[in-house]
């Protein structure tokens, strides 16, 4: 029986597929389209994504690809500086196309075993106490993996994760809710060629936004830029892309001319729809990224926060699959998780109004530039955005407790360096501490650090610290309470 299958082969299902395997966990990811679309709706990876990727190993990869920026404007658009003093190794965000990032990812998930197969569209599952039964619209399954029926062929697997995306059919076939608002605005997007020289499309843009912060044009290279411009209204169906003519329409009625638009790339629309699914959980079955939360592009989000749901799950369901998970520590997903998405979509919300181009909404925006002034709010602004501020509920304790530690040095080199293989983490900076029964999920490191100001720290295979101290008593009661029952 295969482990986990993983409906959908996004950022969000590639991200577990890797985390997966790379604790042992035997993964097939399920994706329906036959071939990658080549489409680049998300541009760029903030400061936690990119921390995940260098506590896996994975970060030279991206930047080689990608362009490094420490520039202001990630807050609605509002032009400020960079803030100073992040509480991460890595204060920028990696210009880099989503596809680049699949590609990567999926790299990743094959070179560790992972299965992709495309072209596999799920159409129904049913669930019982030992597993999920997964029904495909067509076949392209080995005979003694998949059963023939009327609909296709079925998969059976011990755990099923919808990766499927804002219109999740995982989702729907559950059953679970999606309460949130739906689009009010939307919006028309398209990478093209221009007829207008560069300097002469700035001029214009930079006019254009004075009054409508949702217009822009970012330079792609050889002529291409991307153009994001507010739409007439709402299409009758949303998912069917605008034509060229359309997006020129609405750049002549915006700015006075098209720049002379030509040869698509691909052209999509979408809209401000928030919505949060009830829950990340119903039996054997999880929910993660997009469909489990959607949420406008601003501030550039929704591909972060789903390899970030990726993450956090990943261990948790390879550790139920392994059999030494605490009890709750599955559940423990939805409770970390669904807190910070509901924050991301209160960001987003609050930066589409500061984007309306209605007088109140104006002048509120206005304010709000005022008060980023102070380096205190534009940090704790960007913080949010780039997820370095998230900390989880563990409870009364240290200031560091429940937050991801940012990577540090050691004497023997660095600290993320030592998180490479997916598991838990006591760094000890006193040498009195055991966690001998734990050696299998585990690694106990004995080495100090001038900028860590703790005697030791016990760390969760997500990089969250879970402990701080000194006393193997106290730790002692704790370990079981992450990683299970000791092993004599």
């Amino acid at each position: 029986m295969i482990d986990v299958i993983i409906a959908g082969g996004g950022p969000a299902g590639l991200m577990l597929a890797g985390e997966l395997r790379l604790a042992g966990v035997r993964t097939v990811v399920l994706e329906k389209e036959s071939e990658p679309s080549g489409q680049a709706r998300a541009l760029g990876l903030h400061a936690r994504s990119i921390e995940v990727l260098d506590q896996r190993g994975l970060l030279e990869r991206f930047l080689a690809l990608g362009q490094r920026f420490a520039v202001g404007g990630f807050f609605a658009g509002i032009d400020k500086p960079w803030p100073e003093r992040l509480d991460t190794g890595h204060a920028y965000v990696l210009g880099i196309p989503q596809s680049i990032t699949e590609r990567l990812l999926a790299e990743r998930a094959v070179e560790l075993g992972a299965e992709i197969r495309r072209g596999c569209e799920v159409v129904g599952l049913s669930q019982d106490e030992d597993g999920v039964t997964v029904e495909l619209a067509s076949g392209g399954t080995p005979a003694d993996e998949g059963v023939a029926g009327e609909g296709g062929t079925r998969l059976r697997s011990r755990y099923l994760v919808g990766c499927d995306g804002g219109r999740s059919t995982v989702r729907k076939l559950l059953g679970v809710g999606f309460p949130g608002e739906p689009t009010r605005v939307e919006t028309l997007l398209g990478e093209v060629g221009v007829a207008v020289p560069p300097e002469t499309l700035a001029s214009v843009v930079t006019e254009v936004r004075k009054t409508h912060a949702w217009f822009g044009a970012m330079p792609l290279g050889d002529g291409v830029y991307r153009l994001i411009v507010p739409a007439e209204g709402l299409a009758d169906n949303r998912a069917d892309p605008p034509t060229l003519e359309e997006l020129k329409r609405r750049v002549r009625a915006l700015a006075g001319t098209d720049f002379g638009a030509h040869s698509p790339r691909w052209l999509s629309r979408f809209g401000d729809a928030t919505r949060l699914a009830e829950r990340y959980r119903v039996g054997r079955v999880l929910l993660a990224g997009d469909a489990a939360h959607i949420h406008p592009p601003t501030g550039g989000m929704g591909l972060n926060l789903g390899i970030q749901d990726a993450f956090n799950l990943g261990w948790k369901l390879a550790a139920e699959v392994g059999g030494w998970a605490p009890e709750g520590l599955l559940d423990s997903y939805h409770a970390e998780r669904h807190p910070v998405a509901a924050a991301v979509l209160d960001n987003t919300r609050a930066q589409t109004e500061l984007l309306s181009s209605e007088p109140g909404a104006r002048s509120v925006r206005r304010l709000v530039a005022e008060l980023m002034d102070f380096e205190e709010v534009n940090r704790y602004l960007i913080e949010k955005i780039s997820a370095i501020g998230v900390r989880y509920d563990f409870g009364v304790g240290h200031e560091l407790l429940g937050r991801r530690l940012r990577d540090v040095g050691l004497k023997r080199g660095r600290l993320y360096e030592l998180t490479r293989g997916g598991r838990g983490l006591l760094l000890d900076q006193t040498g009195r501490l055991s966690a001998a029964g734990w050696t299998d999920r585990v690694d106990h490191v004995v080495d100090v650090s001038e900028e860590l100001n703790v005697p030791a720290v016990l760390l969760r295979p997500d990089g969250h610290v879970a402990w701080v101290g000194e006393d193997q008593r106290d730790l002692l009661g704790q370990l079981p309470k992450w990683f299970g029952a000791a092993v004599s």
